[in-house]
């Protein structure tokens, strides 16, 4: 049902790029304003990863550095039949986690400490199982799609405006455009806004389908319902300054990392939490599945998983949940 629907707003912002660009340019100017939103975003599709990862000063870690979430991570993509992803951690109060990269071999995940601190190690797992959901499924892919019709949009929508101000696009007959100047304004304002709500529709799509995927990865999907309800509790408790800064960035993250961004609705780039908790409850329904699982009983909310000795996350005798 998500793909199908996926799929249908992705065919509904390629129509709009398509009157967009008929209306300001005819068939030249569409093309001209998407071979230039195409070159930008395959940029960001082949660097996007790095930047992002560095623009969190996340910090690479390893089997040594961080025994217990490399071995979940390993685990979660050995049951998906897929490449291990490189594993970060980001140093942030705000528990919460991401996922980037073009493919699932150049694939990388993040975790906050704020995450490692106030989860339990099965809401980890299912938070973990979420992040390679959305590399299993490409996502990273049809996001940069997306994005390359809305900024080819954008484009076109700025380039109409402009020309409309000077006598605007001429057909062969010699007639402007049935917009004329005003109509030009109101196509750059609207146009890209209508791009922005479908490119939003579609992230709120692919965090559904990241959430079973996740489920049947980590094989409980109560684990990661618990974890949803954790981190929608504690997320904005805590500001993520860097997203704050870099809204742009703000669909990659698991839960809304922005402050005052709860409400599921067109300008939201998350779903409401209790409708993906919802969904995922009536899953594990279907599966007859309960909490128990192989480590161990439902910890009390919001608290800490990090015992006073031998703590699942770090290693190497030092201390702290991350190593």
């Amino acid at each position: 049902m998500s793909t199908a629907r996926t799929a249908m707003l992705l065919a509904a912002m390629t129509g709009l790029f398509l009157a967009v660009g008929w209306l300001a340019g005819g068939k030249g100017g569409m093309m001209i304003a998407f071979i230039m939103a195409l070159g930008m975003n395959a940029f960001a599709y082949w660097n996007s990863d790095k930047m992002v990862l560095s623009m969190y000063g996340a910090t690479q870690v390893d089997a040594y550095s961080a025994p217990g979430l490399v071995a979940i991570v390993e685990r979660l993509a050995a049951r998906a039949g897929m490449p291990c992803p490189k594993v970060f951690i980001i140093e942030s109060d705000q528990p919460n986690a991401f996922a980037t990269g073009r493919d699932p071999q150049h694939a990388s995940v993040a975790a906050t400490t704020g995450l490692l601190d106030r989860l339990s190690p099965e809401e980890v797992e299912g938070v973990m199982a979420h992040e390679l959901a959305h590399v299993k499924n490409r996502d990273t892919l049809i996001m940069t799609v997306t994005a390359t019709i809305a900024g080819a949009i954008g484009m076109i929508a700025n380039m109409f405006a402009f020309s409309s101000m000077f006598g605007g696009h001429r057909d062969e007959d010699g007639n402007g455009s049935p917009l004329g100047a005003v109509g030009g304004v109101v196509m750059m304002i609207l146009a890209p806004l209508a791009a922005s709500l479908v490119q939003m529709a579609i992230s709120r799509t692919r965090e559904y389908s990241a959430d079973a995927e996740g489920a049947r990865i980590c094989g409980n999907p109560l684990w990661l319902a618990s974890a949803l309800e954790n981190l929608e509790r504690q997320a904005h408790q805590a500001p993520n300054w860097q997203a704050e800064r870099n809204p742009a960035t703000a669909h990659l993250f698991i839960v809304n990392p922005l402050s005052g961004q709860g409400a599921d609705n067109l300008f939201s780039t998350h779903p409401a939490m209790d409708n993906r908790v919802g969904a995922l409850r009536a899953m594990a329904a279907e599966m007859g599945m309960t909490w128990g699982g192989r480590m161990g009983e439902r910890p009390a909310a919001g608290g800490s998983v990090i015992p006073p000795a031998g703590n699942p996350w770090g290693g190497g005798g030092r201390q702290g949940p991350w190593g």
